[in-house]
């Protein structure tokens, strides 16, 4: 990939065949943990009448889920009170719906505009707004998973089971920047 760039309303850069594949499989990936997440939520009649969905009270125990859907009210943590974690769960089961759409929608337009085997790829500005929510989703997710952290060296060793993912992080980040140039330059 030689990066993303701007041609009048068009972004658009070109993917390898192993780069479209990495991506698309990275994605996919979060695309089904989003909408297992979904499935989970409870089914709630009145919701169906109503049209309000409701999610789920509780915060998902998976890290990368906690990471991309973080609690909608700060608790203090050394002093819950009642109404705050009765608050914290209804303000979860209200906007987690919302946010898990809104994730998976992003997730979606990436599939349906990266060429399975690679080439180009032509994105109108909200779609590159997508690729930018997507690409934000699947960062957050890996970092998670390779516990990144500010002070982590650009390489790790050989050895490190984590070397060869944080490659991938490290150009998914540079994938991200390059779409953020192209759309505000």
């Amino acid at each position: 990939m030689n990066g993303w760039r701007r041609k009048g309303a068009v972004i658009h850069a070109g993917f390898e065949q192993q780069e479209a594949a990495v991506l698309r499989g990275l994605v996919s990936q979060l695309e089904d943990m989003l909408t297992a997440r979904a499935e989970e939520a409870p089914q709630d009649e009145l919701a169906e009448l109503t049209g309000i969905r409701t999610g789920p009270t509780e915060s998902p125990d998976d890290p990368v889920l906690s990471r991309l859907l973080p609690d909608f009210h700060r608790l203090d943590p050394d002093n819950p009170t009642r109404e705050d974690l009765d608050s914290a769960s209804a303000m979860r089961s209200l906007h987690e719906p919302e946010l898990l759409d809104i994730k998976v929608g992003v997730a979606k337009i990436v599939l349906d505009t990266l060429p399975r085997d690679g080439g180009n790829v032509r994105l109108t500005e909200e779609q590159a707004d997508a690729w930018l929510g997507a690409l934000n989703d699947v960062r957050l997710a890996l970092g998670t998973a390779l516990d990144v952290t500010e002070d982590m060296p650009d390489e790790l060793p050989e050895d490190d089971p984590r070397a060869p993912h944080l490659g991938v992080y490290h150009w998914l980040t540079w994938v991200q920047e390059t779409l953020i140039q192209a759309l505000t330059g």
